[in-house]
C-alpha cells in the first residue's frame, strides 16, 4: 500500500494544486499528452510486455467483463434509478486503467504482471472509445441513427489504436529490441505526467464539489470499486490462468472511473457534473480500496 501511495499521491497532489491555481494550463498540457504521449507510452508498454496471444486474451477478458456489466445494468430490474442513466453505467465499469491501474500494477505486483495489465488496458480503451459514444448516443438521441463512421473515427483516434499501430511498425523493423528498451523510460515518464494531469482535472472538479457524497453516486461507486472487480474475479477464477494474472485482472477492474467517461458525456451532451463527481470520489477512494484488493487477493490466493 505504501509503495502505491508513494508512486501516485505526490503526482496527484501536485497536479491538483496546479489545477486549482492554474486551470487554464490543463488543455495545453493534456492535448499533446493524449495525442502523442499516451500512444508513445502505450507503444513502449506493449513492446516491453510483448505482443502475443496472451495480451490479446487479456484484452478479450476486459471487453467481456465490461460488456457483461453493461448488459446487466441495462437489463436488470433491480437497479436503482441512478444506474438507469447510461453515463453512470459506463462509470460503473470503465476504469482509469492507463493512468491509475498500470501504475498500481507496477507498485503492487511483480514485473511479470505488466503484460496482463497492458492487455486489459488495451481492450478496455478500445471498447470505451468504440462502444461508449454509441451507448450514450442511443439513449440520449432517440430516433437519430448513430453514424458508424463516427465509431470508426473514434477507434482510429483512440490512443490504444495508435499505440498498437506504432508497436506493430516497430516490431517490423530490425531495431525493435533497441527501440523497445529506449521507449521504456519515456513510457514511465508519460505515466507520471498523466497522473499529474489527472490530478489537475481533479483539482478543478474539487473546487465545485460538495463535501457529502450525493446518494445518486453511491450505486455507481459501489459498482465500480466493489462489484465490478468481483465480477472480474468470478470470470477469471475458472480459467486456466496463473494466479498472478488473475490478481492483475482484478486490480485493473478495481481502478477508479476513467476520465474518458467525462469526455464522452460532454461530447454527447449528457449531464457531465455527475461523471466529474464520480471520477473525483472514485479516485480518492481507490487510493485505499485498490491496495485493500491487493491484500485480500494475496491472502486468498
Amino acid at each position: 500500500m505504501l509503495s502505491l501511495l508513494w508512486e501516485m499521491v505526490p503526482c496527484l497532489l501536485a497536479g491538483a494544486l496546479i489545477g486549482r491555481c492554474r486551470p487554464q494550463w490543463i488543455n495545453p498540457l493534456a492535448t499533446p499528452l493524449v495525442r502523442f504521449g499516451v500512444p508513445l507510452s502505450l507503444m513502449g508498454l506493449l513492446l516491453h510486455g510483448g505482443l502475443n496471444r496472451s495480451l490479446l486474451f487479456m484484452a478479450l477478458l476486459a471487453v467481456t467483463a465490461i460488456v457483461l456489466m453493461l448488459v446487466v445494468l441495462r437489463s436488470s430490474r433491480l437497479i436503482t434509478d441512478a444506474l438507469v442513466l447510461p453515463d453512470r453505467q459506463l462509470a460503473s465499469c470503465i476504469g482509469n486503467t492507463a493512468y491509475f491501474g498500470i501504475p498500481a500494477a507496477l507498485a503492487l505486483l511483480p514485473p511479470e504482471a505488466l503484460p496482463v495489465s497492458i492487455g486489459y488496458d488495451f481492450g478496455a480503451t478500445l471498447l470505451a472509445w468504440g462502444l461508449g459514444p454509441l451507448w450514450l448516443h442511443q439513449t440520449n438521441h432517440q430516433g437519430h441513427a448513430y453514424r458508424w463512421s463516427s465509431l470508426a473515427s473514434h477507434l482510429m483516434a483512440s490512443p490504444a489504436t495508435r499505440g498498437l499501430l506504432g508497436a506493430l511498425i516497430v516490431l517490423a523493423t530490425p531495431w525493435h529490441d533497441v527501440i523497445s528498451t529506449g521507449l521504456w523510460l519515456p513510457s514511465r515518464v508519460v505515466i507520471v505526467m498523466a497522473l499529474a494531469v489527472v490530478g489537475m482535472r481533479l483539482g478543478t472538479i474539487a473546487t465545485r464539489a460538495p463535501s457529502p457524497v450525493p446518494m445518486g453516486l453511491l450505486s455507481p461507486l459501489v459498482c465500480k470499486l466493489l462489484l465490478f472487480p468481483m465480477l472480474m474475479l468470478l470470470i477469471s477464477l475458472p480459467l486456466p490462468l496463473p494466479l498472478l494474472a488473475k490478481k492483475a485482472l482484478v486490480l485493473q477492474a478495481a481502478a477508479p472511473t476513467a476520465i474518458s467517461v467525462l469526455l464522452m458525456a460532454e461530447s454527447e451532451q449528457c449531464d457531465a457534473s455527475a461523471s466529474a463527481q464520480l471520477i473525483l470520489r472514485s479516485t480518492l477512494i481507490a487510493l485505499v480500496s485498490v491496495p485493500l484488493w491487493s491484500v485480500v487477493l494475496n491472502r486468498w490466493f
